[in-house]
């Protein structure tokens, strides 16, 4: 996109660049003025302490005030702030506006990372009685931030943005795609990001149109999107929120997308929420979407919540939650769709040009050692290392227990002592998955110390359990593929 679809011109982007870089309003830089009481204070929205800390108005002063306090600040003091870019300029564009006697924000502009910046809409907490615009255009939000974590950082050719909103995925990228390419429905969230990349000196490919559709045809390497993934009878009032889809239908959507989507080896990774229908089984229900895809799935349910708290949720969200008669009628529609809950999830998705796709969907509510993106790459990678061995070749490799691994015991008091009742094997690191094994899986990952292949360490457990090595061998194969897969052991590398 040109210059004419920012909302500042060319120069007064770099204007902008110049005034921020020359007061220090980084996120580095603010977290140095103000000190740590005053940035967890900031955190909770407890500006008390950073108004103390900058009470004496030099240009890093105000503009924490304005951006991050919310607070209007005297024109002449705002001007000297934002220059050299002109105050007629920042009015027009709408980053500040006038309020009672001085000026205040009129967009949310957000140090980011070590040096970036984020122009997004204020908030409806800031605002509050003033509707959100129907192209409301969020900022870094949680499920924002959820996505960064989840997203792969391995280097690749082409990535794409799907629904950019302001440019954060965008943003983050550009760090590793040579090319980058991001979409949205909304022409005003694409004036957004077109700013964001230009404020951050990056240069996207920037295409309006609903999800796919501007991209039709055209393949990526890496493909992630935080879409507007809210469950419901398909009423569209916010953009970012609302996919004008009934019920979950854009998760499938989306995956039925991927595949097209996909250079060989790419991947795909999206937010998504997908309803709990009564009497049926929510991970079939989701494994569903990707029947025929070809695609290797992996589908992470997060957390789950309960109707009420569900819609409460996202009209508190639009500022809408005083308004009872659409929460009655988004209540009546779960009410007929019998929907129990609904789970908010990752999905990630890599197409790999096989016959035997692999398909995980599962629940994983422990706290993951982040970033998420991290886990996620090295369980493709284990899936790839176990899809060219059959049994034989499981047996040929030799093992290590992950760095760390715990052993966990349940034990009854009883009249000969302490009697073991129950036996976990517990990842400290990663995905911190916790798994209950009998004495044979403990003693085969006991062993599991590099220095053996898998059929002479089983050789030597037949013989002290008094097992057919050959029993014992058949059996462990799908057990060592299920340990490899949640890394609890690993296979030593040639």
């Amino acid at each position: 996109m040109d210059g004419h679809d920012m909302l500042l011109s060319p120069a007064g982007v770099e204007a902008l660049r110049a005034a921020l870089t020359r007061a220090s309003f980084t996120a580095n830089g603010i977290a140095t003025r103000l000190g740590p009481q005053a940035t967890g204070g900031v955190a909770r929205n407890d500006f008390r302490a950073a108004l103390r800390a900058t009470a004496d108005r030099d240009p890093l002063a105000t503009l924490i005030r304005v951006f991050i306090c919310e607070q209007t600040e005297p024109e002449a003091a705002v001007a000297a702030a934002l220059a050299p870019l002109p105050l007629a300029d920042a009015l027009d564009a709408g980053l500040v506006e006038r309020h009672g006697d001085g000026l205040r924000m009129g967009m949310d502009l957000e140090p980011y990372g070590d040096d970036w910046w984020v122009l997004a809409d204020v908030p409806a907490s800031a605002r509050p009685g003033r509707p959100l615009h129907a192209e409301h255009v969020l900022g870094i939000g949680g499920a924002t931030q959820t996505m960064i974590g989840a997203a792969v950082r391995r280097p690749v050719d082409s990535a794409l943005d799907l629904g950019t909103g302001s440019g954060v995925q965008a943003l983050h990228l550009g760090t590793h795609a040579r090319r980058v390419t991001a979409t949205d429905v909304s022409r005003r969230a694409l004036r957004f990001a077109a700013t964001t990349a230009a404020l951050n000196g990056q240069d996207w490919e920037l295409l309006h149109g609903d999800l796919v559709a501007p991209v039709a045809g055209r393949q990526f390497d890496l493909v992630v999107s935080n879409p507007p993934f809210v469950v419901g009878p398909g009423t569209t009032t916010h953009v970012y929120r609302d996919s004008g889809r009934v019920g979950d239908a854009i998760g499938a959507e989306l995956a039925a997308a991927a595949p097209g989507l996909l250079t060989e080896g790419g991947t795909m990774q999206y937010l998504a929420n997908w309803v709990h229908v009564a009497g049926e089984d929510w991970g079939e229900r989701v494994a569903g979407w990707f029947a025929g895809t070809g695609l290797d799935a992996w589908v992470i349910q997060r957390e789950v919540a309960d109707p009420m708290a569900y819609v409460n949720l996202w009209l508190t969200d639009v500022g809408e939650a005083t308004d009872p008669q659409r929460m009655a009628d988004w209540l009546d529609w779960f009410d007929a769709h019998k929907v129990e809950a609904i789970g908010f999830g990752i999905v990630s998705l890599r197409r790999s040009d096989r016959d035997d796709p692999v398909l995980r969907v599962e629940d994983l509510r422990q706290r993951v050692q982040p970033p998420m993106g991290d886990r996620i790459a090295d369980w493709f990678d284990r899936q790839d290392w176990l899809r060219v061995r059959d049994t034989e070749g499981l047996l040929a490799a030799r093992y290590h227990a992950a760095d760390g691994l715990q052993l966990r015991q349940e034990a009854t008091m009883g009249s000969e002592g302490w009697a073991v009742d129950r036996q976990v094997l517990a990842l400290p690191n990663g995905l911190r998955w916790t798994e209950e094994i009998d004495p044979l899986v403990l003693a085969l990952v006991g062993g599991a110390d590099g220095r053996m292949p898998l059929r002479d360490q089983l050789a030597l457990l037949a013989v002290a359990h008094d097992v057919a090595v050959d029993e014992l061998a058949e059996a462990a194969g799908p057990i060592v593929a299920h340990l490899v897969e949640r890394g609890f052991i690993a296979p030593v590398q040639p």
